[in-house]
């Protein structure tokens, strides 16, 4: 499912337009971001948890070259899926 079936999904659930079904799809995108950069963490029960993890510099392979590069250590996001959701 890309954001538009997303989007229509919603807007079906809600009985709505889809630009309202966007506004709130956008809506909550938005507030999982920013609770991302803010708490590091955003909790939803029932579906599951965004979590920052760091993930550490390595040691990698150009695979067009054979050449070992360094990658260097950087954030990303984590999804665990919640007992309901599984």
């Amino acid at each position: 499912m890309n954001k538009a079936e997303l989007v229509e999904a919603v807007a079906k659930d809600l009985r709505s337009s889809k630009a309202a079904a966007e506004r709130a799809v956008n809506a909550v995108l938005k507030g999982v971001a920013k609770g991302l950069r803010k708490d590091k963490k955003v909790q939803l029960i029932g579906f599951g948890t965004y979590e920052v993890r760091r993930r550490k510099a390595r040691m990698g392979r150009n695979p067009q070259t054979g050449k070992t590069m360094r990658i260097p250590a950087k954030n990303v996001v984590a999804f665990k899926a919640s007992k309901k959701l599984k």
